[in-house]
């Protein structure tokens, strides 16, 4: 029921619910997210979609800003997206999209679910739970630390090893973290045991064959479903996606004929902009901040940023090739048949 989304979004410590409604004058949606973060770009095309207004503040992941102190203190769990709207505080991207859908409900302002009680609601929710399941994490550092996973890999073996070492800075840097702020030393060791099981899960490669092919079967029931409704209420949309360029194999017609009918969307534009440039924009902006914050390591600092940042192009361009339709189904979300 809507009131337990809300409900939820408020789980969070000193978090109090507000307004059900929206109306003049009430509190401004503030965002803190990253934007080549999956579950921020889902956030955004979310309030894209719906119209709103709302002010957004990139929380630079790789220079580890979401480990700071001040937003640790915002989210418990260091993690992006996190919405505030006046005295509510709503972190995770599904709880953020709920909220958003049960507080803005104004006519004129698009819903992104089907009416509760109608006959799509149930098939929705089923296909939200099932694709919030998916361990996107996974995929992603799980193919870029065994590129032998993907097809005609050209991710050099130093830049894996060099991602590795990162990762073993992030657990030191959350350890000195933890002892210099008392009041969150709870939240920066449970951060890093975190870290630490899923760099276990991602270097298993028994665990991520495993997770590829029930990845296989989750797009063909995505396919299926695709299919289904096409017969129901042709030209009709299904899903609202946050998708990255692919390239259809033809294996899933409708799932490629509907990403293609997404990207000439106004919101996905305006989120995404042209997709082939995402991740180049991200390198940029985050070369000249880095420069901004340590001046006298600028040149290393911002060699190892762009790095990573290639070493993430290069591992999108070889999963395309095998994943192609993986990205896209994981990215389907929100909007309703």
């Amino acid at each position: 029921a809507r009131p337990l989304l809300l409900a939820r979004a408020a789980s969070c410590p000193a978090r109090r619910r507000g307004p059900s409604r929206a109306e003049p004058g009430m509190a401004p949606l503030v965002l803190y997210h990253w934007t080549q973060s999956f579950s921020s770009q889902k956030v955004r095309l979310a309030i894209a979609e719906k119209a709103l207004k709302c002010e957004e503040h990139d929380v630079n992941l790789p220079l580890s800003e979401h480990n700071e102190p001040w937003f640790m203190r915002l989210s418990s769990s260091g993690e992006v997206p996190v919405l505030i709207h006046g005295e509510n505080i709503i972190c995770e991207a599904t709880q953020i999209i709920d909220y958003l859908e049960a507080t803005f409900v104004d006519e004129g302002v698009p819903r992104l679910m089907p009416e509760e009680g109608s006959m799509y609601y149930p098939r929705v929710q089923h296909y939200r739970e099932l694709l919030d399941s998916l361990p996107m994490d996974a995929y992603t550092h799980g193919c870029i630390l065994h590129p032998e996973l993907t097809v005609d890999s050209m991710i050099p073996a130093y830049a894996t090893s060099r991602i590795r070492s990162q990762i073993s800075n992030t657990e030191s840097e959350l350890k000195k973290l933890a002892e210099e702020n008392p009041d969150l030393q709870d939240a920066y060791i449970a951060k890093q045991k975190r870290l630490k099981s899923k760099l276990l899960d991602h270097d298993n490669i028994k665990y991520l064959k495993k997770i590829l092919d029930e990845l296989e079967k989750v797009l063909d029931q995505v396919e299926t479903e695709l299919q289904r409704r096409n017969e129901e209420t042709p030209g009709e949309e299904l899903f609202l996606l946050n998708p990255v360029n692919i390239s259809g194999n033809g294996k899933r017609p409708n799932l490629e004929a509907y990403y293609e009918r997404v990207v000439k969307r106004k919101a996905f534009y305006k989120v995404l902009g042209h997709v082939n440039n995402i991740l180049i924009s991200a390198v940029l902006p985050t070369a000249f901040r880095v420069a901004k914050k340590r001046a006298p390591r600028v040149l290393g600092t911002t060699l190892l940023v762009s790095m990573l940042a290639g070493v993430g192009y290069l591992a999108f361009l070889c999963l395309r090739k095998r994943f192609a339709n993986m990205v896209l189904s994981i990215r389907t979300r929100q909007n309703y048949f």
